[in-house]
């Protein structure tokens, strides 16, 4: 072979390697648009707890169904399209439902300019609350009383809040899901008392504050 073919080869490879592209969703690319490696907890005992890796579409099939824990490995973008899909005429609709937060998080760029995953793990700060109530029972009589909660339920019931409240925009109302997840993510992000999740977090600090 001479040295104008080789020249020529790898001429010819250099130029398919430029071609080449990462798939969208790979790394820490969420919907392969949004950078999860720049966005921080303002919240230290959640900050271990919020995972926003990624790879391709939010959807693991229940692989970590069965083992302890292992909620904790799947993305909390995921684990807030499972909780909405959980009851009401948006059951089992998964694809509807990335759609829809999808679309969610290109309208809070456009509006706040910012990284629409930092607004959104902003909001879980503000709806997570620190403690609740549970019931102790002396003999025939119980009486509540105040507890801690732990980080992995404080994350747990922040996302349940927020997504219940993006589903309780939609009845009777002509507003679409996307609207109502904008309207409770912007909402909670800044700790607004008139989104549902924050709401519902001072009402159970304030119920376990009278139980100490």
């Amino acid at each position: 072979m001479s040295d104008e073919e080789v020249v020529v080869e790898e001429e010819i490879v250099s130029e398919e390697s430029e071609e080449i592209r990462p798939i969208a969703g790979i790394g820490t690319l969420v919907f392969g648009k949004w950078d999860a490696s720049e966005v921080t907890c303002r919240d230290p005992g959640l900050a271990p707890y919020i995972n926003l890796s990624t790879v391709g579409a939010p959807h693991s099939g229940g692989r970590h169904a069965n083992a302890w824990f292992g909620k904790a490995r799947l993305s909390v973008v995921e684990r807030f399209i499972n909780k909405l899909m959980r009851t009401g005429k948006y059951t089992g609709k998964k694809m509807g439902s990335i759609k829809a937060f999808d679309a969610a998080l290109d309208v809070i760029a456009e509006r706040s300019g910012a990284n629409p995953l930092q607004v959104f793990v902003d909001a879980i700060c503000f709806g997570a609350p620190m403690e609740e109530i549970t019931r102790i029972k002396f003999g025939a009589v119980s009486q509540p009383k105040a507890v801690d909660s732990s980080p992995s339920r404080r994350l747990d019931v922040a996302l349940s809040h927020l997504a219940k409240g993006a589903q309780q925009g939609t009845r009777k109302s002509k507003k679409t899901l996307t609207q109502c997840i904008v309207a409770e993510i912007t909402k909670a992000s800044t700790g607004d008392m008139t989104s549902f999740a924050v709401s519902k977090k001072e009402e159970v600090q304030r119920i376990a504050a009278s139980a100490r």
